[in-house]
């Protein structure tokens, strides 16, 4: 089965979800026939504890830290996948990324 689109998804602090969604979208994330940009966020608590060898962007090493964050939701062809992390890497404050990238099927897929 040939996978030509992938939903990727991250967890950022809500102060910086607009900033990511900008960078992946520039680079083709978020495109849905004829419009772009296109993503879904729900709000939650993201949970860590830095080790004592991070550079937390929030919180210090080795205490527990919880912060509103935002879960970001797009999806992009496959083929775009590697810049469209690398854009949410480049993007996002956090030392540790945390994401997903799950396969989609078309419709005639299934």
């Amino acid at each position: 089965m040939d996978i030509k689109r992938v939903k990727i998804v991250t967890f950022a602090p809500i102060e910086d979800a607009d900033k990511i969604r900008q960078a992946i979208g520039d680079v083709g994330a978020g495109v849905i026939g004829e419009y772009r940009y296109c993503s879904f966020s729900s709000a939650g608590q993201g949970r860590f504890t830095p080790s004592s060898n991070a550079n937390p962007h929030i919180g210090q090493p080795n205490q527990p830290e919880v912060v509103e964050e935002e879960r970001i939701e797009v999806v992009c062809d496959r083929s775009d996948a590697r810049l469209v992390v690398a854009a949410l890497k480049k993007a996002h404050p956090y030392e540790e990324v945390a994401l997903d990238i799950y396969p989609l099927l078309d419709e005639d897929q299934l």
